[in-house]
């Protein structure tokens, strides 16, 4: 399954002429319609208890609507959404939602808290792949009906098993798969006792400023206005296409076939944006290059050589020559633009003081070693990058490129040594990447926690606890801090080389503004689109 967590971008064929529904696209888009073109073949179903990829992330963001969403002015707050205000219970385990009443569904219906206790007891009783964001804090599909409750149309009460920090669950029912949907549509298409996921898949019943009105896999999606949302928008219908060759999706837009080009190279975005008329808009995102170093291999247990490594990499040329536009240089497990991301670069290339790490460490002449990676573009050239810069040092990096489910089973399996690799956060709160990159409770082959630390043999007692203990803070500026901290002591020790943070960029055409990039998929919107 292609997933925020694996996925990584890849250029592949795709035929020349781009095509509307199966017609040569000639004309100019209408006024009322903003076409986008981009790779749309992740998509495997639309249901928000389900959806678990970019692109259906991204559509869901803009058909259904939470109960709270990420503070746009600051990031490591929430607002309300669906909800008008919340109280939470001095213990952090009573939450009580009010929910407004000028949200309305495409049938007319007002959506109400009944619609919200269905929404998410449905995410924990399908306990599909995202709902783990969701059924973590304790919820079960015996328990969730009577912890989270409708006491009224406009009151929503959700009791945790145990206390969690509240803006931990907060920041998770932000996320896509907290989404609302109706429950009385949802039901009324299930089968076999379903909730209706079957027919979710390819169909929508979300509150949002637009409605799911067709999709063809590896094709198009059309979505066209909900009527009654109540939102303002600036477009009745956003048809997505699917368009994989980047020169392809450039033309469009040159051509007046296409008004957002989502998936252009480096070299292209910089040529859009000379161009008259045309602009580039850009957003960092949840998603970190890094090299794992392997705590099973001799020389990568020692702490020198884990900082001699970090410092002998020329981060800002690899960003600077290899990935403008693309990536930049971020060296926290927090990226920039998540709650208490680091935004300091505390490494940068330096020969002489790597040099000497190794030396002390034992290793004057430096060693040799293996690096694996997944062979797409840019990850080779960036792969040679780090094998000229290590060299530089004495480390000689043998490169063994190959598939990205090759690479990341071996990382599964413990067999790497040093590995390149790309990490996607799966919700917006902190915990997500802290508990990837700090928290190996059990290094044994047993251990229920497989993820980051783990697959690289990371024991650090210290951060494993302060992330376990951040998951439950009450004080939602000293959980903030301790993050910020905790990235300071990772940078220092752990066997993480945190290079690069992906960026989203897109191409508008002529004429087109107001196309919004989130740090998240779900997070992009685009109800403000205007034309002319």
């Amino acid at each position: 399954m292609l997933t925020r967590r694996t996925l990584l971008a890849a250029t592949a064929a795709t035929p020349a002429v781009l095509t509307l529904g199966g017609t040569a696209a000639r004309a100019a888009t209408p006024p009322n319609v903003a076409v986008m073109v981009k790779q749309i073949d992740d998509v495997i179903s639309f249901d928000p208890a389900e959806a678990y990829e970019f692109t259906n992330n991204e559509v869901n963001g803009n058909v259904y609507r939470r109960l709270v969403s990420p503070d746009p002015k600051d990031n490591s707050k929430v607002i309300g959404d669906l909800a008008s205000s919340w109280t939470i219970s001095p213990d952090g385990k009573v939450f009580t939602f009010k929910i407004k009443t000028d949200s309305k569904f495409p049938s007319g219906k007002v959506l109400t808290a009944e619609d919200c206790a269905f929404s998410l007891a449905r995410v924990v009783k399908l306990n599909l792949t995202p709902g783990f964001i969701i059924t973590q804090f304790g919820f079960t599909k015996d328990n969730v009906d009577s912890l989270i409750v409708a006491k009224d149309a406009t009151t929503l009460v959700m009791t945790l098993p145990e206390a969690a920090a509240p803006t931990f669950v907060l920041f998770c029912l932000s996320a896509a798969v907290g989404s609302i949907v109706e429950k009385a549509t949802v039901l009324a298409h299930e089968t076999n006792g379903d909730l209706g996921n079957a027919w979710m898949k390819s169909h929508s019943a979300g509150s949002g400023a637009y409605q799911l009105t067709d999709w063809v896999a590896s094709d198009h999606i059309t979505l066209d206005l909900n009527p009654n949302s109540g939102l303002k928008t600036g477009v009745r219908r956003i048809a997505i296409r699917h368009v994989v060759d980047p020169s392809a999706q450039l033309l469009a837009l040159q051509k007046g076939d296409a008004d957002i080009a989502r998936d252009l190279t480096p070299e292209m975005l910089t040529k859009i944006k000379a161009e008259k008329g045309y602009t580039v808009t850009a957003s960092g995102q949840g998603s970190s290059m890094y090299i794992a170093m392997n705590q099973n291999v001799p020389e990568l247990q020692k702490l020198g050589v884990r900082q001699a490594i970090k410092w002998a990499i020329d981060y800002e040329a690899i960003a600077k020559n290899i990935t403008p536009n693309q990536w930049v240089v971020a060296q926290g497990f927090l990226p920039p633009g998540l709650p208490g991301a680091m935004t300091a670069k505390p490494f940068q290339k330096n020969v002489a003081k790597a040099k000497a790490l190794l030396a002390e460490a034992g290793y004057p002449n430096g060693f040799e070693i293996d690096m694996d990676f997944i062979q797409a573009a840019p990850n080779g050239d960036i792969a040679q990058a780090v094998q000229a810069d290590l060299a530089a040092v004495g480390i000689k990096v043998n490169l063994i490129p190959g598939e990205r489910k090759q690479v990341i089973g071996k990382t599964r399996a413990r067999t790497h040594k040093l590995a390149m690799l790309v990490w996607g956060t799966d919700y917006f709160d902190p915990n997500s990447n802290s508990q990837a990159f700090c928290e190996n409770p059990d290094d044994s082959d047993t251990s229920k926690l497989k993820i980051l630390a783990w697959r690289s043999h990371f024991v650090d007692k210290e951060l494993n606890d302060l992330s376990l203990a951040n998951s439950k803070e009450l004080d939602g500026a000293k959980r903030i801090k301790t993050y910020q901290d905790m990235q300071t002591k990772f940078a220092e020790r752990a066997p993480f080389a945190m290079m690069l943070q992906q960026i989203s960029s897109a191409a508008l055409g002529k004429g087109v503004s107001g196309f919004v990039i989130g740090a998240l998929p779900d997070f992009t919107k685009f109800a403000d689109i205007r034309k002319g």
